[in-house]
């Protein structure tokens, strides 16, 4: 089959085979066609690790798959703001997919974080879609450098979990565009996923997976994207209209029940054949692409996969990686641990690690490092003491615990005796899910009464968090001494954060979402989740620090923020404006005693603007590694598609002309440097007609010629001018006195609106 183009082999299938290519054969398989020679290939969940059932593949299966790394999970990736990390991790991801014979990885999810209730969160690399345009597009480079796919996903707006499956996301153009679709379009256009994978939700009235709009006039028709487009699981609400509207993959098998309604449409001629044709051909393309990793035509094992890869060398990616995407919030001090210092280690979580989401990218890992064994790896002999301090899965009941006051004044009693105390706080896994949004962004009340007595006995307390979504820290930060948000860091995090603590790893984590002081803060609070079957998202473009840097709001941490043990800093700005955006050049130095990380964030924003903008928006960004002492000279660009806008009158994308803010800094409220720069504007002619207003046609040169008889007796006066501007020219035409007849100067307009090419 190799040796065929997609499209003979294609030509070669029945029009029933076609049909059956076009929906998988089981949960987790492809349709094969043995006739034909074309295999099954296997489709699994990722993202952040491999997630293959054991036995077959006819169920969902979320708790029985076989061991594969667990790498962190998104929300801990994205605050890394590394792609080259990122890059490893997909590979080594493409590694485990193919000891395992996975032809297709599900991941990775690259939705915006437009609300902290979200449950699926975890999944999600940040509430900018730059940031998660950027690394999502690494870690699909580096898994299918391995000859893996990946799919990209969940295309469009899925960013609830609250009726999921029914919500219609009701979104304007320009907030869709720069927000919503913005990250995809860079993965797509920047690393050509093999496939991409439409979400549940409607977007706009459609579902997703029947939006032609969607997969075929924007992802295909704007985008260049080539793959295959897959339904997410259950997906797919009437299949003929999906088939029509760019959908080549149903997952999972519907039994031969939606295969026979598209045979049923072709033949009764409301569906042509030559579309199933073009989304089988799509299905086979997939097919080959998988088979060439093999390098034959036979089809592909489906064994649990014994080798391949290193798993140990992949454990200790995994904690590289943990260890680099953990976000030192606060520190007075306190931090890093000198070994010889006596550590109360208090909390459940430090014994039962909480490292991943729940729901289908739940990974069997190959072993799981807890933080107290962590910590023991570093500490004196005997300097650690630990005391669960809670139960996890019954102290968030709001019920009294049998022996929750015995865990308490345990705690309190090991943070008295100690030089300092670690707490390991954060959210109990029944809290945030794939399936259900969260109620609230506040820790457990029973934790919370932890801290306020451990810190009383011991005020020298270091809070250590696992969550997957941002949860409030006003009470955590008045009683800590140190604040490190630790996310869900995989199968490795434990020893990951014991490097952080006791400096082994300097933290270089920074975070790529805001966390606020309080949830009514929060951009889509009013709209969150919507209701009777639509949600509205009426804040528009103003999503995550955008929202907070328009309004001004205080925040608890701002995007982009985190400290290290050292410091750096950041001199001789320098800003080149050129026709592929802008070269922005900075020097950085390490002025501490440690060695380190520094991510430098560059953010943009035009002087002035026609359209609502916010003050800046991320540009930029590169992760820098520095010895102590150390300077180096930074140079990264700026795109110049990244300083458009989406032009709804136009219908494209607009970088506006004249004078830039370049502001170059450690987070969006951390600005270091700041430079000027003018900037050349994208030439937009619209068509004129007698609905335009005064103000439009008189700044077209040929138009006001067109309307200038009419309007004599109006343009010498400022007044009249200031008063008329924003009127429809065709209704001042019409005043009596104005010498003209309205319908002849429309036509005149229509005229040079066709000798312009404009519609």
């Amino acid at each position: 089959m190799l040796a065929e183009t997609p499209e003979g082999v294609v030509a070669r299938l029945t029009l029933e085979e076609k049909a059956a290519l076009t929906s998988g054969s089981s949960f987790w398989f492809t349709q094969a066609v043995p006739r034909a020679g074309i295999p099954e290939v296997m489709l699994t969940d990722g993202p952040h690790g491999v997630r293959k059932q054991r036995e077959g593949g006819d169920h969902l299966g979320l708790a029985d798959s076989v061991p594969a790394t667990c790498f962190p999970p998104a929300v801990a990736l994205g605050s890394t703001f590394d792609p080259e990390l990122l890059e490893r991790v997909g590979v080594a991801l493409g590694e485990e997919a193919v000891a395992h014979d996975v032809g297709v990885l599900l991941g990775p999810g690259i939705n915006i974080k437009r609300s902290p209730l979200c449950g699926r969160n975890f999944e999600y690399l940040s509430e900018d879609p730059l940031v998660s345009g950027v690394l999502g597009a690494a870690l699909v480079l580096g898994l299918q450098s391995q000859g893996v796919g990946a799919s990209l996903k969940h295309f469009a707006a899925n960013n609830q979990e609250t009726d999921r499956m029914r919500v219609s996301a009701d979104v304007d153009e320009r907030p869709l565009r720069e927000i919503y679709l913005r990250g995809f379009q860079r993965v797509v256009e920047d690393a050509e996923p093999w496939t991409l994978m439409c979400s549940y939700n409607k977007v706009n009235g459609t579902y997703a997976s029947q939006n032609r709009w969607l997969l075929t006039d924007v992802l295909r028709g704007e985008w260049g994207f080539t793959g295959l487009v897959m339904s997410d699981w259950g997906a797919v609400d009437d299949r003929v209209a999906g088939v029509a509207a760019g959908l080549d993959l149903e997952m999972p098998s519907s039994e031969g029940r939606t295969d026979a309604e598209i045979v049923a449409a072709v033949r009764e001629g409301r569906l042509e054949e030559s579309v199933v044709d073009v989304a089988a051909t799509r299905v086979v393309d997939l097919v080959q692409k998988a088979l060439r990793r093999h390098g034959s035509t036979a089809a592909a094992s489906t064994g649990d996969g014994a080798g391949g890869h290193d798993v140990e060398a992949h454990h200790a990616l995994a904690r590289e990686v943990a260890a680099r995407s953990i976000v030192l919030l606060e520190n007075d001090g306190i931090l890093p641990l000198d070994p010889s210092t006596r550590v109360a280690v208090i909390g459940a979580f430090a014994t039962q690690p909480r490292y991943q989401g729940a729901g289908s990218s739940l990974i069997n890992p190959t072993r799981l490092d807890t933080a107290l064994e962590g910590l023991r790896q570093h500490a004196d002999a005997d300097h650690l003491t630990y005391a669960a301090g809670f139960l996890l899965g019954e102290s968030d009941s709001g019920t009294a615990t049998p022996g929750a006051a015995a865990l308490l004044e345990e705690a309190v009693a090991a943070a008295a005796s100690s030089d300092v105390a670690v707490l390991f706080l954060g959210l109990p896994a029944e809290l945030e899910s794939e399936g259900f949004d969260r109620d609230d962004i506040d820790l457990p009340a029973d934790q919370l009464a932890l801290l306020e007595a451990v810190a009383a006995a011991n005020p020298r307390a270091v809070v250590v968090l696992s969550n997957g979504g941002v949860v409030r820290l006003g009470a955590v930060a008045d009683r800590a001494a140190a604040v490190v948000e630790g996310w869900l860091l995989g199968q490795a995090g434990g020893t990951a954060v014991a490097d952080v603590l006791y400096g082994v790893a300097n933290p270089s984590g920074r975070l790529a979402e805001t966390i606020p002081h309080r949830l009514q803060d929060s951009p889509a609070y009013l709209d969150f989740p919507g209701e009777h079957g639509h949600v509205r998202y009426g804040e528009g473009i103003f999503v995550g620090y955008r929202w907070y840097d328009a309004r001004d709001l205080d925040v608890a941490y701002p995007f982009g923020h985190g400290l290290s043990y050292t410091t750096f800093a950041y001199s001789d700005l320098a800003v080149t404006a050129h026709a592929g955006g802008l070269t922005v050049s900075l020097t950085v130095a390490n002025t501490g005693p440690r060695d380190g990380r520094e991510v430098v964030q560059v953010y943009t924003g035009p002087a002035s603007s026609q359209v609502s903008r916010p003050p800046r928006e991320l540009a930029s960004f590169a992760s820098v590694a520095l010895a102590a002492g150390e300077r180096r000279v930074v140079e990264l660009t700026v795109r110049r598609a990244d300083l458009a806008h989406w032009d709804v009158r136009a219908g494209a994308w607009l970088v506006e002309g004249g004078p830039y803010a370049v502001e170059v800094g450690a987070s969006s409220r951390d600005l270091r440097l700041s430079a000027a720069v003018v900037v050349s504007g994208d030439e937009v002619r619209l068509p004129l007609s007698l609905e335009s207003t005064m103000q439009e046609v008189m700044a077209d040169e040929e138009a006001a010629e067109i309307v200038r008889p009419g309007l004599s007796r109006f343009l010498d006066d400022a007044e009249m001018l200031t008063l008329l501007g924003s009127a429809p020219v065709g209704r001042i035409l019409g005043f009596p006195g104005t010498g003209v007849e309205p319908a002849e100067v429309g036509l005149r307009l229509q005229r040079l609106n066709a000798e312009r090419g404009l519609g």
